[in-house]
């Protein structure tokens, strides 16, 4: 019993290390072949956003927003991918599978 609880320990930490990992990455969407940047953090935060001025144009909101969307949600897409490369082996030992 002792040593299922210790491995329950371990794991739990290997857990907490894998998430401040993930916490402490940011990773960078791209949409318009990289005309539109978002950085992103694993917290979910946005830390910068990059846009190339030859897509301002005020008579075309519209396309300047679809392209902040597709960085955003490329940025929001390799936050999860990362999440599941750090933590998904650690929750498949756990009996579940947090992310899938």
């Amino acid at each position: 019993m002792s040593q299922l609880l210790a491995q329950a320990q371990q794991m739990q930490a290997q857990l907490q290390q894998a998430q401040n990992e993930l916490i402490a990455s940011s990773v960078i969407g791209n949409a318009g072949n990289g005309l539109v940047k978002v950085t992103l953090q694993g917290s979910g935060d946005v830390t910068a956003v990059e846009i190339d001025p030859q897509v301002v144009d005020p008579e075309d909101v519209e396309t300047l927003q679809d392209l902040i969307q597709g960085a955003f949600m490329d940025a929001h897409r390799q936050i999860g991918e990362l999440a599941q490369e750090k933590m998904g082996p650690l929750s498949q030992g756990m009996g579940g599978g947090l992310f899938g």
